[in-house]
């Protein structure tokens, strides 16, 4: 049984192509730059510093501006502008009850992870959230994995019994780094074959398979 539970936010636990996707959009309007949100949702789930320059070719410093803009909105409007995948609570709740270890591990720093757990009522159910921090350290997913173990006084010998659960190849990539199982969900926003190529140990395809891969697990 996997008695360590790692969570991805964005495309696993939630849906934030709305505010992502908005507030993206209107940081490239600070550069002349328009863009429908449906282009945008490759944004969702990767380090946002890391897309802004390469999906728009900005350098660094345009990235930083870009990053800065992109704050003015999610802080206030775009954070909220998700929701929870029906049937993430109750299976949180169902891991919590049968005494298993959640985190949450995130590329979205910290701060703004905990006021979406705490907003969707989903906070309680976690033992450890770790994301990154808003001066841009931490934004790799391998840091932020290896941090939530930390956290979690994860020794080398009980690395089988954790498992990474993220929509994106960086989540695989980052418990690979972490020499931990890794799930991939493709209801949230990987392309077709992504998780797969990304090394993933398991795939899931909705939630129910997920709640699903739990009772054997």
């Amino acid at each position: 049984m996997y008695r360590y539970i790692l969570f991805d936010l964005d495309g696993t636990l939630t849906d934030p192509k709305e505010g992502i996707t908005k507030c993206v959009q209107y940081a490239l309007k600070y550069f002349g730059i328009e863009a429908d949100t449906e282009e945008l949702v490759d944004f969702i789930g990767p380090p946002l510093l890391e897309s802004f320059q390469k999906y728009y070719h900005l350098d660094d410093e345009q990235g930083h501006m870009a990053l800065k803009k992109y704050r003015e909105r999610f802080s206030d409007i775009g954070i909220f502008e998700n929701g929870v995948y029906p049937g993430i609570a109750e299976l949180l709740s169902t891991l919590k009850a049968q005494g298993r270890k959640i985190a949450l591990a995130t590329s979205k720093p910290g701060v703004y992870a905990k006021r979406i757990l705490e907003r969707y009522e989903l906070l309680p159910y976690f033992d450890v959230v770790v994301g990154s921090e808003l001066d841009g350290r931490r934004t790799d997913k391998g840091e932020v994995i290896t941090e939530a173990l930390r956290q979690l006084e994860i020794q080398e010998k009980q690395k089988p019994e954790v498992l990474m659960i993220g929509d994106r190849l960086h989540d695989m990539v980052g418990a690979g780094k972490n020499q931990i199982d890794k799930l991939g969900v493709y209801y949230g926003y990987a392309h077709h074959g992504e998780l797969e190529s990304a090394g993933a140990d398991y795939i899931v395809h909705t939630v129910d398979e997920l709640t699903a891969f739990f009772e054997a697990h």
